[in-house]
């Protein structure tokens, strides 16, 4: 893996759906071990540019690479290096939650010893060992996301994208997964925390992007203190964006 490369780096990408341009112009990068908090309110193109990163979509213009790799040339790279969760978490009613970490591994290349000591990882990291033989359509929501985690991050990527990841989940587990993010950080993981919660990108990242109409118009470090300004920054944009479109 080259070291002196950004572990992700968006050039130009723009997308457009349904009609409208979602993503423009988008120039963004992320380290390894660091932690971006993708900040915007609900349309902002949060969603589209983490599809974009994840190979779901392809850029209508610019590329996005991953590891120094072109996307749209190396697509496979994704599936060795990317752990993805999107907003609606996709399992099968049918599959157990050991069903479904077992198959996730197996899909990212895990065999034998390795895929059983990341399953039982993932049960113990996630608290879902008494869950393990439940079905996954019995799950409740906050159960789903906590499996749609542990799937993310079975095969340890490089990197983890996760679209609000926050929802469903009770203020403790709020606090575990802020925990966990770090952890992944820690490792050497560069994350995307997706989220319209100005608060967890507060208590969770190093540094925040703001999108707003599929424009990104902040991308700063985040230091401690910089809370209050950050807040006024972002409602800033906001409101300004509410009185263009009136």
């Amino acid at each position: 893996m080259a070291s002196s490369a950004p572990l992700l780096r968006l050039e130009g990408a723009s997308r457009r759906r349904a009609g409208r341009c979602a993503v423009a112009a988008l120039d963004l990068k992320l380290e390894r071990g660091e932690v971006l908090g993708l900040l915007g309110v609900n349309g902002a193109g949060k969603s589209t540019t983490l599809a974009l990163i994840a190979g779901a979509l392809r850029p209508d213009a610019g590329r996005v690479l991953l590891d120094g790799r072109d996307l749209a040339e190396h697509p496979q790279v994704t599936r060795r290096l990317l752990g993805w969760l999107p907003e609606r978490v996709p399992l099968w009613p049918e599959l157990t939650v050991d069903e479904h970490l077992t198959a996730h591994a197996r899909l990212r290349g895990l065999r034998g010893r390795a895929l059983t000591h990341a399953c039982a990882d993932m049960l113990a990291r996630l608290a879902l060992g008494p869950l393990a033989r439940r079905l996954a359509g019995v799950l409740s929501q906050g159960q789903r996301q906590r499996l749609g985690l542990a799937c993310a991050l079975v095969h340890r990527p490089a990197l983890v994208l996760l679209d609000e990841p926050a929802n469903a989940l009770d203020p403790v587990q709020q606090v575990a997964l802020r925990r966990l993010v770090r952890e992944e950080a820690a490792r050497g993981a560069g994350v995307i925390l997706s989220t319209h919660l100005l608060s967890e990108v507060t208590a969770t990242c190093d540094r925040v992007a703001i999108l707003h109409e599929g424009t990104l118009r902040h991308d700063a470090p985040l230091a401690a203190g910089d809370e209050a300004a950050l807040e006024r920054h972002f409602f800033a944009i906001a409101v300004a964006g509410e009185a263009r479109a009136a």
